[in-house]
């Protein structure tokens, strides 16, 4: 029903903005990931949205991207994921790393995400695979072997997968993967 809004930046209270579209403030439910993209207050903003109807709420949810919107719409298709736990996947990881973990079928990084347990990280894989994976994997994946191997050795010492994916960046595709764990690592230690 409501598909994107666009206005003003009214306050920011973290999942929730409240924008101003012509003297009417809607609240709306973001990723953190959108988050973390917003404006400052009273700068223009614009966002897509989902238009969730229950018995007991009407609710608003915003996304910067498409591909987020997407990612969301897939998710809470799925039975007994609504959309809080949907946010929180979105929150927890970006779409591409969502994609990269429903292509490789890791349940590890989707248990990560807080609400987030082994049945439904495995449910979430098996219902997601195809659909999610399919479409955004191939370009969502990191260049060259290596760059597997330098991110899944960053994942096992302990860094999430937004700082992993930041640090493999800017590495060059032909890196060894010893030489890109050191360069990682430096990158990281900044």
């Amino acid at each position: 029903m409501i598909g994107r809004l666009t206005g003003q930046l009214a306050a920011k209270n973290p999942p929730q903005i409240l924008i101003d579209c012509h003297g009417v403030g809607y609240e709306v439910d973001v990723p953190m990931s959108t988050f973390y993209q917003l404006p400052a207050p009273g700068e223009a903003v614009s966002l897509l949205t989902h238009f969730v109807v229950r018995e007991d709420a009407q609710v608003l949810y915003g996304f910067a991207t498409a591909a987020e919107r997407d990612a969301f719409r897939q998710l809470i298709r799925i039975s007994g994921v609504g959309p809080r736990t949907a946010l929180a996947v979105l929150s927890g990881m970006g779409v591409a790393e969502l994609a990269q973990a429903v292509t490789a079928q890791e349940a590890g990084r989707l248990v990560k995400v807080p609400g987030i347990g082994k049945k439904t990280a495995e449910r979430l894989l098996l219902e997601l695979k195809g659909k999610l994976g399919a479409d955004l994997g191939p370009a969502a994946a990191p260049a060259g072997e290596a760059h597997g191997d330098i991110l899944q050795a960053l994942l096992a010492l302990g860094y999430s997968d937004r700082e992993a994916a930041a640090a493999l960046k800017p590495l060059p595709a032909d890196i060894g993967v010893t030489d890109g764990i050191k360069s990682a690592l430096k990158a990281l230690a900044r």
